[in-house]
């Protein structure tokens, strides 16, 4: 299985979107600092996350996500506006 996974920065409050087959390691790797773009957001809280059976349609769903409505729309449901 593959996830589309919501994270938000304790640092500034903002949203991001990954896509991952496992979720938990993915997430330990934003929180040490391994990740180059979430690094200086630190540290993160796991919001929730989407199940794919493949990760071309987590990959697709990732990318919807990021687009600017689909992101407020999703910063809405999390609260985070």
């Amino acid at each position: 299985m593959y996830y589309v996974y919501f994270l938000k920065s304790e640092k500034n409050n903002d949203l991001y979107i990954g896509s991952t087959e496992n979720v938990d390691e993915r997430f330990k790797k934003h929180n040490a600092g391994k990740v180059r773009s979430t690094k200086v957001y630190r540290p993160w809280i796991l919001l929730g996350q989407e199940e794919f059976a493949t990760r071309s349609e987590a990959f697709r769903k990732e990318m919807l996500y990021k687009t600017g409505q689909q992101k407020e729309i999703l910063k809405k449901r999390y609260g985070l506006i």
